[in-house]
């Protein structure tokens, strides 16, 4: 009989204790001890079962966990006697920082301490022995609501003091989601305050800790060193790039296939691969996505589980906000093409604003990217970080559709009116959407904290047009950027029917204004179809047998909010 799926289910306890589908990774146990790294950090996309590995962990080695042996029975890591004795002989303190996602500095140190004062309540039975003096005892109640930040910081440390002269052991830290904190702080506009705070507690905690047996963090991207973790010297980062660890977090496809098998689901293999294979860890590759995984397990049905588990909006920030070459790329990927791009895996918040390799890599940590390859092209250029990337797999693909459309369009029709007018040659409607829209969205980038929101909304243009046509690839082939005649054309939409004429081949130039140039959005749209006709961009066009006749030209110009569009 098929076991239980538990949706959503962190705890390891619960999952064993209540018999519920369950895909063995105790051996990650063995493989991080037997590393003997003092301070390990573990990056992972969201949802690929990093807090589930860390309960795994506490329970294996937390003396809470004592004589619950049965917890590993019948698993990988219970068949070593080795292990049998280690479990349950060590102090644990578990944290987690997931649901620090406060708007100000102010509210999320506040949530960090609510975190450390749990974690003293949980132990506060070791004061009633008579190992520690007044001092200590006054110290221990030091952390409570309204503690200093200096309190705080030394917060890990101390128990990490306590815990070991009570048991007699060095203790385990295990922080599961540290960056979540980081994350936040880069989109509210609190990052140096917050970096400088958790440097600190990080230094306290990890480094300048005679009582620390080993620690192991997670979390989705790796905060460049530079930032919290300068004085760690004793750090192993383990990144979706290296080697360690490949098979502990995801599935493997042989777990995959044997758990639709265990399902009732055998036939299902070949369209559960397409839509949520193609991760890839170190020289690992098909890794599946544990979260849709198990979603498909329990609904037995195709949908998009992870890319609808989180409102993806960092990443839906920084392509909405990005060059018109990120968007570009973006177009490139969701068609199915291969980016070439240069990775650093330690990712600066500080430099996404102006940084498009930062932006990749957080892409890539993140699971939107996998490497295709490197080698080859790391020999041709003699560089040691350029990767070539795509979508992970159909999911993500969608997702970045879904995305890209909700950007400008809020109604469906809404869209399609813009399509039919782009169609038809219908000039006023085009006008009249786009600065309706236009008005309406770039309103909210007036006052923004970051740089680059406060740039003028012409950025957004190319992305916005592409945004607005991506699902039109039944009737068109969309390029943008490319050489046709003697130039590079913006947007060019390539009829797949080229004996349709209801389906014209389609060239849109972009300009904004230049005022020593131009004295009105007239000239400058005036501009954009000369443009067009001297760089002769109809060629391609017609060399790929449209009628040249049959082919619209559109100017955009823009002047900040205000759009100007004109054919011919």
């Amino acid at each position: 009989m098929a076991k239980v799926i538990s949706i959503g289910n962190q705890s390891f306890e619960s999952i064993r204790k209540d018999d519920c589908f369950y895909i063995d990774k105790t051996y990650f146990i063995k493989e991080w001890w037997e590393n003997k790294d003092n301070v390990t950090l573990i990056t992972r996309p969201r949802r690929f079962g990093k807090t589930l590995n860390m309960s795994m962990l506490e329970c294996f080695f937390s003396n809470k966990y004592k004589d619950r042996g049965d917890l590993f029975e019948g698993l990988e890591i219970w068949n070593d006697e080795k292990y049998r004795k280690l479990q349950g002989t060590y102090p644990v303190m578990f944290l987690s920082f997931a649901k620090i996602k406060q708007n100000t500095y102010k509210s999320a140190v506040k949530q960090i301490k609510n975190e450390l004062i749990n974690l003293y309540n949980v132990f506060d039975y070791i004061m009633k022995s008579d190992l520690y003096n007044e001092n200590e005892r006054l110290q221990y109640k030091s952390v409570r609501v309204g503690m200093d930040d200096e309190t705080a910081q030394e917060a890990l440390n101390n128990l990490s003091h306590y815990l070991s002269r009570y048991y007699g052991k060095k203790v385990i830290i295990l922080l599961d989601e540290y960056d979540t904190p980081m994350q936040e702080a880069y989109v509210n506009g609190y990052w140096e305050e917050l970096v400088a705070f958790t440097r600190s507690l990080f230094n306290a905690t990890f480094k300048t800790n005679p009582y620390l047996e080993r620690a192991i963090m997670t979390g989705i991207t790796r905060v460049s060193k530079e930032s919290i973790f300068s004085d760690l010297n004793n750090l192993e980062v383990v990144t979706t790039l290296s080697p360690k660890y490949e098979t502990s977090f995801g599935f493997t496809e042989k777990e995959v296939f044997n758990a639709l098998d265990e399902q009732g689901l055998p036939d299902e293999k070949e369209i559960v691969k397409t839509w949520y294979d193609g991760f890839k860890f170190g020289e690992k590759s098909d890794i599946y996505n544990p979260w849709s995984i198990i979603n498909y397990l329990d609904k037995k049905k195709i949908a998009l589980y992870w890319a609808d588990s989180s409102s993806n909006g960092l990443i839906n920030s920084l392509v909405q906000k990005g060059s018109s070459y990120i968007k570009t790329m973006v177009e490139n990927l969701i068609r199915g093409e291969k980016i070439n791009v240069v990775i650093d895996e330690q990712i600066v918040f500080s430099e996404l604003d102006y940084s498009e390799d930062a932006v990749w890599s957080l892409m890539l940590a993140s699971g939107y990217l996998k490497v295709v390859s490197s080698e080859e092209l790391n020999l041709i250029r003699e560089s040691d970080n350029e990767y070539e990337l795509a979508l992970t797999n159909r999911e993500i693909l969608f997702m970045f559709r879904k995305m890209i459309l909700r950007w400008f369009s809020p109604a469906k029709h809404e869209t399609n009116e813009f399509i039919r007018a782009l169609i038809s040659s219908d000039i006023e409607s085009m006008n009249e959407y786009m600065n309706d829209v236009a008005l309406n969205t770039f309103s909210s980038f007036d006052s923004g904290k970051h740089n680059s929101e406060r740039k003028a909304p012409e950025n957004f243009f190319h992305g916005f047009v592409l945004g607005l046509i991506v699902d039109q690839t039944e009737n068109y082939i969309i390029t943008s950027n490319r050489e046709s005649g003697y130039g590079r054309y913006d947007i060019m939409l390539e009829p797949i029917d080229k004996t349709n004429e209801k389906l014209p081949g389609i060239v849109i130039e972009f300009k904004v204004i230049n005022p020593r140039k131009e004295n009105s959005l007239e000239e400058t749209v005036a501009a954009a179809l000369k443009q067009i006709e001297e760089k002769n961009y109809n060629a391609e066009l017609i060399k790929r047998g449209v009628k040249e006749e049959n082919i619209h030209h559109y100017g955009f110009a823009f002047r900040g909010k205000e759009v100007l569009i004109d054919g011919r």
